[in-house]
């Protein structure tokens, strides 16, 4: 792992839970319950609500997405006991688990780290406005949900260029009355574009939380990558955060992520995934101040003392730097 200068105290017991098993709810459905241990939540469904699924009542597939295909964020919405996916994604999904078995404790690891660093930017630091790029299909404890659950006014754009998640933005567009929430249709490399529509909810004289959660691992080059999340960066004010995280071929199932990736960009999985190092993802907080314990595999970063257990080990490793 790559801690900060200072150390953070001795990591305490962690359990990741997460209820796999809960629907995204309609835009006029109340908010996702997240409660105290994390990533758990109410799968009750409100008066009036109905399962999000990915084909409508007729069986018709939305416009523009490929069932061909295995696509990521279906695979992950699989792992994570989503809804929105197709035969193709399962059996994507069970080939790349029966490499790398973990990779279901790697997605709930990842969304649990999700929810405790958004509580920590929301709850500690003050920070009211987020920026999700790459967002996903929305599953279980989405960004806004955790930020406005501990600061109601929270301001969040979520931004993906993925049919599929464009088919269920109205998920992600509930918000409290305090606060707001907007999805923006865009391509990550697009940085012009996605910092010219967050604008239109956000305010850019005001620190952001910039989040690129299991997103920048799509960009093949890595080169591009830092350039991308820096072109992201620039013109958020000082103050502002940068919360990342992606797979690595680091501990001690390394050769298993690299191999399970290589078969899905083999089998022309789409996005292809790019694995990188634990080194090479630390070098995104080259110009920031890092946050304690630095970049640490996910179950790592700052678990909930309560919880009990021990830390699932897992190959995704992520970490948050403020702007200076």
């Amino acid at each position: 792992m790559l801690p900060c200068r200072r150390r953070w105290p001795e990591y305490a017991p962690f359990t990741a839970a997460v209820n796999a098993g809960a629907p995204p709810r309609r835009a006029d459905d109340s908010a996702y319950e997240v409660d105290q241990s994390g990533v758990s939540l109410s799968d009750t469904p409100q008066k009036g609500s109905a399962r999000m699924n990915s084909a409508d009542a007729s069986g018709r597939k939305p416009p523009g997405v490929d069932t061909s295909v295995s696509h990521s964020a279906r695979v992950w919405n699989y792992w994570l006991g989503g809804k929105d996916n197709y035969p193709v994604d399962h059996e994507a999904g069970d080939q790349f688990a029966a490499i790398l078995p973990s990779i279901v404790d790697v997605a709930r690891a990842s969304r649990a780290f999700l929810v405790r660093t958004v509580r920590y930017l929301a709850g500690e630091v003050g920070i009211r406005q987020f920026l999700d790029v790459g967002t996903g299909l929305p599953t279980a404890n989405n960004t806004h949900q955790v930020a406005q659950a501990s600061v109601p006014e929270c301001r969040i754009v979520y931004v993906d260029n993925d049919p599929l998640v464009l088919v269920h933005a109205r998920a992600l567009l509930t918000s409290t009355p305090e606060g707001v929430t907007n999805y923006v249709e865009a391509d990550l490399r697009d940085t012009d574009t996605v910092v010219r529509e967050a604008a239109r909810t956000l305010d850019f004289t005001q620190p952001i939380a910039l989040m690129v959660m299991g997103t920048i691992e799509h960009i093949m080059d890595t080169n591009e990558a830092y350039a991308i999340v820096n072109r992201l960066l620039d013109p958020l004010v000082s103050g502002s955060y940068l919360v990342l995280y992606d797979p690595t071929t680091d501990g001690v199932h390394g050769k298993e992520m690299a191999k399970a990736c290589q078969l899905w960009n083999d089998s022309g999985g789409t996005p292809p995934v790019a694995v990188r190092s634990s080194q090479e993802i630390a070098r995104f907080f080259d110009h920031l101040e890092l946050i304690e314990p630095g970049v640490v595999p996910v179950p790592l970063w700052r678990p909930d003392p309560n919880q009990i257990g021990v830390p699932v080990e897992v190959n995704t490793f992520g970490g948050v730097g403020r702007k200076p």
